[in-house]
């Protein structure tokens, strides 16, 4: 029996010529892996329905073999096309989404992750690419993960970037020595706690 999700693509990858992997992040099903056969031939149903960072109501089958399931059908619900006007965009959102794939387990309900990555990919293209979306999402997500900092200099300055929205983030401004030491607080408690960070966050910043 099929089953339905609302989703975001955290990426893909080709599988063979025609069909591809797809990587979703959902409010209900959490993180889950499909395969979409076919969806790169041109009279596909699902050809031009699947890219990063689209939102997507689908059907899948469960495979009783893996974790790879069976794409059916996607509903397209957003495009997100303005990420794919900056390169600052589209590495900013991919940090992130790497950044919720280390710290979250897979099929497991992530309803508050799935309404924070989607607000940030949203509010994303408002302002030119700013490091204070990126400490912001960090923040919020180590908050969502119950692992925010309670000791340190920059804590008073971390529990602010919390409790604001994204447009008031994207109004914020920071000195330059204020923003150089939110970096590098946060590098460091994102190792000790997580043992690495993935890549690509010193080209956000």
């Amino acid at each position: 029996m099929d089953e339905r999700a609302t989703g975001i693509v955290l990426r893909t990858r080709l599988l063979t010529e025609s069909s591809l992997i797809v990587h979703w992040l959902t409010p209900d099903l959490g993180r889950l892996a499909t395969v979409a056969k076919g969806a790169r031939r041109p009279r596909s149903p699902l050809r031009g329905k699947i890219d990063l960072f689209y939102s997507a109501e689908f059907s899948f089958a469960r495979s009783r073999r893996s974790d790879l399931h069976n794409l059916r059908e996607a509903s397209l619900l957003a495009t997100r096309d303005q990420l794919r006007r900056d390169i600052g965009y589209v590495n900013q959102a991919s940090y992130c989404a790497r950044l919720i794939e280390q710290t979250t387990e897979t099929e497991a309900p992530l309803p508050e992750i799935y309404d924070l990555f989607a607000t940030f990919l949203d509010a994303l293209p408002i302002t030119p690419p700013k490091p204070l979306m990126i400490f912001a999402f960090e923040a919020k997500l180590l908050q969502e993960l119950g692992l925010s900092p309670r000791e340190g200099k920059m804590v008073a300055t971390i529990e602010r970037l919390v409790a604001m929205g994204w447009l008031q983030i994207q109004q914020l401004t920071l000195t330059e020595t204020e923003t150089r030491e939110l970096r590098q607080f946060l590098h460091g408690f994102l190792i000790y706690h997580l043992g690495k960070i993935p890549s690509g966050r010193s080209s956000v910043q």
